[in-house]
């Protein structure tokens, strides 16, 4: 409920913030004010790109769950099924309480090494791993690996993400089409008469801002996962566990999740860390998690 909280009011502060900053700009640029270029329009193009963006972020989130399961065919299990889905129910039960969340729902999908977490709450979430995963990796490994899921699901990280990505999408709509508005010569009868070169400079821009906003995003799934890492060390009590996870991954084919899901997937299958990753290196995730404080898990 916090961070829906916390998502109600952004969407109001990205409005005020978006109001003044193009304004400021404008007048910077032009001498006049944006509310001025545009009139009516200026309005209806901030809520537009909130709407769009952050609502649009929101709903994709809310809609999380199904989607997953639909889309990696994964198959939601109570342990009932057989020794090792009682296993890994427990087993998520267990680390559930350890974080202090409800258990999520857990699910096995066909496919090969991953797994991922995703839902709206925290307490109303999915945990679900790869058929491939489970028979290729001991029970310790694997034990680390939901630990890094839990850990995700327990700092609410998909909302954050969804947060993230919302708010650049608004400021990526909204100022590519206000730059795009003062390039075109204004607003009114002018704008129209312009309306080619306005929508070639919408889709450049917003093309060149969506590539900028995407690094940062990437950016900050990157941090993601190091805290993941490390919240599975926390809540397994050592790194140990969590960096013979990452090494048998390394070993390992990962599998690919469709794009909703790739970010919230264990691995992305990368060599090295790159500014268009969501995950960092196998082997930057074992340094990190080599360098953590031993006294933390004593």
């Amino acid at each position: 409920m916090k961070r829906i909280l916390l998502f109600l009011v952004t969407n109001i502060a990205v409005l005020l913030l978006l109001g003044v900053t193009a304004n400021v700009l404008s007048i910077l640029l032009t001498g006049t004010s944006l509310e001025q270029t545009l009139g009516p329009e200026y309005t209806n193009l901030m809520v537009f790109a909130v709407v769009y963006g952050l609502v649009g972020s929101f709903v994709s989130l809310l809609l999380s769950k199904p989607i997953a399961k639909f889309s990696c065919r994964a198959k939601t299990i109570d342990g009932t099924e057989g020794e090792a889905e009682r296993w890994l129910v427990q087993t998520v039960e267990d680390l559930a309480r350890r974080a202090n969340v409800k258990t999520p729902e857990v699910a096995i999908y066909p496919g090969e090494a991953n797994a991922f977490a995703t839902g709206a709450f925290k307490n109303s979430a999915l945990v679900a791993v790869s058929t491939d995963i489970m028979r290729q990796m001991s029970r310790e490994e694997l034990r680390a690996v939901l630990g890094h899921e839990m850990s995700h699901v327990a700092n609410g990280d998909m909302v954050t993400l969804t947060l993230v990505q919302g708010v650049l999408n608004a400021f990526v709509i909204f100022f590519s089409r206000a730059i795009a508005s003062v390039l075109a010569s204004g607003g009114g009868e002018r704008r129209r008469s312009s309306s080619g070169t306005y929508y070639l400079v919408v889709m450049v821009l917003q093309t060149v801002l969506g590539i900028l906003a995407s690094l940062v995003v990437f950016a900050f799934s990157r941090r993601r996962e190091y805290a993941a890492d490390a919240g599975s060390a926390k809540l397994l009590g050592s790194p140990s566990p969590m960096i013979a996870a990452l090494r048998r991954l390394g070993n390992l084919r990962p599998g690919v999740l469709p794009d909703s899901l790739k970010a919230m997937g264990i691995a992305e299958g990368r060599r090295r860390t790159s500014i268009w990753a969501t995950h960092p290196s196998l082997e930057d995730r074992i340094s990190a998690l080599q360098n953590l404080d031993r006294t933390e898990f004593l």
